[in-house]
């Protein structure tokens, strides 16, 4: 089923395909975890607007310790990718 935004694309195929693997679901819920574990010592308000990133992606080996992570903004942290070639 395709997005009515987004015509081409088939998000029903692509949680099946990737989002849903057991993989992906660990990733996310570690992602989870490292935002609920900064919102508890630095206090939700303080990360308003705020993602917490890591140094070393996770899909590039990286770990979910606590050194490996850092405050950033949104717009830094989801918009990394554009202007780059070849993708991440």
């Amino acid at each position: 089923m395709a997005d009515k935004d987004y015509p081409g694309r088939n998000y029903a195929k692509e949680y099946a395909t990737y989002q849903g693997t057991a993989e992906q679901k660990k990733n996310r819920a570690e992602r989870n975890k490292a935002r609920r574990t900064m919102e508890h010592k630095l206090g939700a308000a303080a990360l308003e607007g705020k993602d917490i990133d890591h140094k070393k992606m996770l899909i590039h080996g990286g770990s979910n310790d606590p050194s490996n992570w850092r405050v950033s903004g949104i717009k830094a942290n989801r918009n990394w990718r554009k202007g780059k070639k070849g993708g991440w």
